[in-house]
């Protein structure tokens, strides 16, 4: 392994272990056994390599999106099952000690004060609404149109968004995977003339 993956390796341990506002340059080079020049060289800055480590955490939850990975789904693409699914899945991963969650709020609260790390992250979510979008619905991430992933994937985003703002803030009384799905039924029920 080279100092840029040292780099990101060690800024993702210093992430879990102190945050992004409380991480340090020296810390990143002293948990990456590097030095601090290779920062600047290889990520430009510390907040754009503590970015792109975040980015890489969350990249490594994808697969506990889609369970334990013994099994496919079996649940019909689209359907209110996969919804259901999906996020007792994801919800699960914000159930874990130490999640990593926490840190969206993080930069979400201190935004104004980490800028390159908000601009980097918010460039990211397109991609992670792409990602969302095949999982909930079938197909491929390469085939999501640009469209679908501003529409459909940033709704599923906002969803997210919302619901690690709710684990983080209040566990007991954030929703469980069952009464979002009754949810979204309800709502699609009433937005094609049905009754609520």
């Amino acid at each position: 392994m080279g100092h840029r993956e040292d780099l990101l390796d060690g800024a993702k341990r210093c992430l879990l272990a102190k945050g992004f506002a409380r991480t340090t340059a020296r810390d990143i080079v002293r948990e990456s056994g590097t030095n601090l020049a290779s920062i600047g060289y290889h990520y430009g800055s510390k907040d754009a390599l503590l970015a792109q480590a975040y980015v890489a955490l969350v990249e490594g939850m994808g697969d506990s999106f889609e369970g334990d990975g013994t099994a496919r789904s079996t649940t019909a693409p689209g359907s209110t099952e996969r919804f259901r699914e999906v996020w007792a899945n994801i919800i699960g991963t914000m159930r874990e000690p130490g999640s990593i969650w926490r840190l969206s709020m993080e930069a979400l609260v201190m935004g104004d004060r980490m800028p390159e790390v908000r601009d980097h992250l918010a460039r990211a979510q397109r991609e992670a609404g792409r990602g969302l979008v095949p999982l909930l619905m079938g197909g491929r991430e390469e085939d999501v149109s640009d469209e679908t992933a501003d529409t459909v994937g940033m709704f599923y985003v906002t969803l997210m968004t919302g619901l690690i703002a709710q684990w983080t803030f209040d566990p007991k009384s954030a929703p469980e995977a069952g009464a979002l799905a009754e949810g979204l039924r309800r709502v699609v029920e009433a937005a094609t003339g049905g009754a609520p």
